[in-house]
């Protein structure tokens, strides 16, 4: 196998892989055994590993040395070009032949319909390839808003990540989104200034905005060559090198590294030189081990230390998450790519750089967290993998923790967007594309046995006596999932006609085991199926995909804003259940009070008086909280879910032989009859508002948001341009962009982000039950 000779594709000729005929009987049936099956659809130079010349063995084409794995994203605002970014990379790597570009909407990334007549990234795409012997997993996130889950799933299993910034604008409101879910995950990131060459490009007020909008270190590892049109190149901070790409090329693999001379370019090389003695300062502050050896060796003269001393430091204070490394370039004009992905095999962190304590209890058996579900017509659901620990082959089968049942795993591939090559096994640190798991789930933690699960289990509580931990240490064995948001937004789905009822469910659940932030629920007056959703733009997708990939035309009704319920003051309500069913007496006598909690809490806190805790079976307690919970999922003003109550149950009398089922329903009606008696409070969500304007059209926008009851916070100028911060109503900010539009002319863009729930004031609260109640 190690004699494989490279092969290329042609993505003309889809039937089969035609292998040159140089190629001898023995790799043939090499790559016979192999089977690499590549569905294409683009021109591909080359499978990964399979670059320029070189000959290596299969085994280090498909597991790579752990050493030499990057797992990354690639996350920023929406429009500040990640998607072009990627395809960048992909091309310089020789994963492509063309450069693909958003406009065109022919990218690698942007798979999805919707997503390139929309020019924007909805799902997360994984990308597998290679780069000066590194194996990079790829992962372009969505900038939208609406898709902030997206981002957060894959978050979670990165080791590295590449923050990308518009260089006119800096730090704007979905960056810090996805800066904050970084640092919850704890992840590593390095900052990349895109578009340089923008008019209105700077890179110091970029730099600036990184300081102090998101408290972060800036590292200055490069500095631009002209900015603006007049952007031509990078200059290397750690090396003193400049490189300049050739004017002539078209697409950018061309450039030139030249070591910076006095004679050539003196003021150049001065601003290099006090650039490099500021980081090397910089980085010595952070890291002991540097300090020590600039102190010791280099005190004299900063220049004689060596580039790679440097880049160690780098690395070291990267992993560390005490500063952040800066480069930058313009993706779109093809500058600045290649040193960034030096800077990513370079400064962030391989998968055993990252300490993940759950490790320790699985000793090198398999556990890996299933991140991702897509659903493909001919193979069924494909769910991605990230490997933590072990090794997963084709044929194997698997254990489910959290869904509690075994599985077997049919076919394993390697991730390329929406190509995927088939493999026979993959090892620890890799991401992996599996067919055949038909109940796991996004979150799902992947074990190789229940004994190996259990065996881990002992092993943790073992640690947790010796270390007298109050927690239980068991639970850490499930590896985090994603906290999922609760929707804003709801509007009824109706199929073109009640025999097409089952395809619309089914088409539903596919899509729920792909993106957990879809809620869809019945209702249960009138029957009809309810979309919950995190925004106007995910509910039209989401019509959009039902459309196009199950051929269902279906009807929306109009979008509603999910409202929720409170009470203000305390009440108390007693029932009685009596029934006869068969031969068999249900009697349940209960007596609560309800009332309003200081804290904000989506689910009712129960609390019991003494007396009924002493003699509570299980059963009954469990049939008394499902009762509770029920009675809360619908509010009696607009039936809304209820939150921020407390549940105190004073009395309870069960006759022997009655139901859990009686229970329920009697305590459920019981809470109900309290919550009518109570004062009721709607409160709707409050979304933060960004609105970015040119100075001439900033008094219509603000008074415009004035009368949607917008609460302006701050008015900040970035660049030549106005930044308008405040909190504005959901249910007034429907249609928004519209509007804004319309407003400014087509210059403003906005942000919206959800914040909280608030109460409204009494006169808007009587005029949406009057709208509700069809009065008004």
């Amino acid at each position: 196998m190690s004699n494989l000779r490279i092969f290329a594709v042609n993505h003309k000729k889809i039937s089969s892989l035609h292998i040159n005929n140089m190629c001898s009987s023995k790799i043939r049936a090499s790559l016979k055994r192999l089977r690499l099956h590549v569905l294409l659809g683009r021109n591909y130079s080359s499978l990964p590993g399979l670059i320029g010349n070189d000959i290596k063995s299969l085994h280090s084409i498909i597991n790579p040395p752990i050493a030499k794995i990057r797992n990354i994203g690639i996350m920023a605002h929406i429009d500040a070009g990640k998607t072009t970014t990627t395809e960048r990379i992909l091309y310089y790597s020789g994963y492509t032949r063309s450069l693909g570009d958003v406009d065109d909407g022919d990218t690698v990334t942007d798979f999805m319909a919707q997503e390139r007549e929309r020019g924007i990234t909805i799902q997360s795409a994984a990308v597998t390839f290679d780069w000066k012997g590194y194996r990079i997993n790829l992962i372009d996130t969505p900038g939208h808003v609406d898709f902030t889950l997206e981002v957060e799933r894959c978050l979670r299993v990165l080791d590295g990540a590449v923050a990308v910034f518009d260089a006119s604008a800096g730090v704007e409101a979905q960056t810090l989104t996805v800066w904050r879910q970084a640092d919850k995950h704890k992840i590593p990131r390095i900052c990349f200034l895109n578009k340089m060459d923008k008019i209105g490009a700077s890179f110091n007020y970029a730099v600036e905005s990184i300081r102090e909008k998101l408290k972060a270190k800036p590292l200055l590892l490069q500095l631009p060559i002209g900015e603006g049109k007049t952007f031509k190149g990078v200059a290397d901070v750690v090396s003193k090198e400049k490189l300049l790409w050739n004017s002539n090329s078209d697409d950018g693999k061309d450039f030139e590294r030249k070591p910076l001379l006095e004679m050539s370019d003196p003021e150049l090389l001065k601003e290099i030189t006090e650039a490099r003695n500021a980081l090397i300062e910089q980085v010595a502050d952070l890291d002991d081990e540097f300090a020590d050896l600039v102190l010791g060796e280099f005190s004299e003269n900063f220049d004689l230390l060596p580039a790679e001393k440097l880049q160690t430091a780098v690395h070291r204070v990267t992993l560390a998450q005490t500063a952040v490394p800066v480069l930058c370039g313009s993706a779109l004009k093809n500058k600045g790519v290649q040193p960034l992905l030096d800077a990513i095999t370079m400064y962030l962190p391989s998968p055993e750089e990252r300490n993940y304590e759950f490790l320790q209890w699985y000793k090198g058996d398999l556990c890996a967290l299933a991140f991702k579900v897509l659903h493909d017509k001919q193979r069924g659901p494909l769910v991605f993998l990230r490997i933590y620990s072990g090794m997963i082959k084709r044929q194997l089968a698997i254990h489910n923790i959290n869904g509690n049942c075994t599985e077997r795993i049919s076919r394993l591939l390697l991730p390329f967007a929406d190509q995927h090559v088939e493999i026979p096994s993959l090892t620890a640190g890799n991401i992996a594309l599996t067919v055949g798991l038909k109940n796991t789930a996004t979150g799902d933690t992947i074990v190789s046995s229940k004994s190996s699960a259990l065996a881990a289990c002992r092993r943790a509580e073992r640690e947790g006596e010796k270390k007298h931990r109050q927690n239980n240490e068991a639970e850490r064995l499930l590896l985090a999932g994603v906290e999922i948001p609760e929707p804003v937004f709801f509007c009824t789905i109706e199929p073109p006609s009640v025999a097409k009822q089952p395809d619309l469910d089914h088409a539903l659940k596919c899509l729920q085991r792909e993106d957990p932030s879809l809620k869809v629920k019945l209702d249960p007056d009138s029957g009809q199926t309810i979309l919950c959703g995190m925004g106007e733009l995910h509910i039209e997708i989401i019509h959009d995909r039902i459309k196009r990939e199950y051929g269902l035309e279906t009807y929306l009704g109009p979008l509603q804003v999910a409202y929720r319920e409170t009470i203000l003051n305390s009440v108390r309500a007693t029932d009685t259940l009596d029934r006869t069913l068969g031969d068999r007496r249900h009697l349940v006598t209960v007596e609560l009070e309800a009332k309003s909690l200081e804290t904000s809490s989506l689910l009712p806190v129960i609390e019991y008086a003494a007396s009924v805790a002493e003699n509570l079976s299980q059963a009954s307690r469990e049939a008394i909280e499902n009762g509770l919970h029920s009675a809360c999922l619908q509010g009696p003003l607009l039936g809304s879910p209820i939150q921020d109550v407390a549940i105190t149950l004073h009395s309870l009398v069960i006759h022997p032989g009655t139901s859990t089922a009686m229970i329920s329903a009697c305590v459920s009606r019981c809470l109900q009859k309290a919550l009518k008696k109570a004062d009721k409070q709607i409160l709707e969500p409050l979304m933060n508002l960004e609105v970015t304007v040119t100075r001439d059209y900033l008094s219509p926008v603000l008074a415009d948001l004035a009368q949607r009851r917008g609460n302006i916070q701050e008015i900040q100028t970035r660049q030549d341009n106005k930044v308008v911060i405040g909190f504005v109503p959901l249910a007034e900010i429907m249609g928004y962009s519209t509007v804004l539009r319309t407003l400014t002319s087509g210059s403003a863009t906005f942000a919206l982000e959800l914040s909280d729930y608030q109460a409204m004031n009494p006169q808007d609260q009587s005029t949406l039950l009057s709208q509700r109640s069809g009065l008004s």
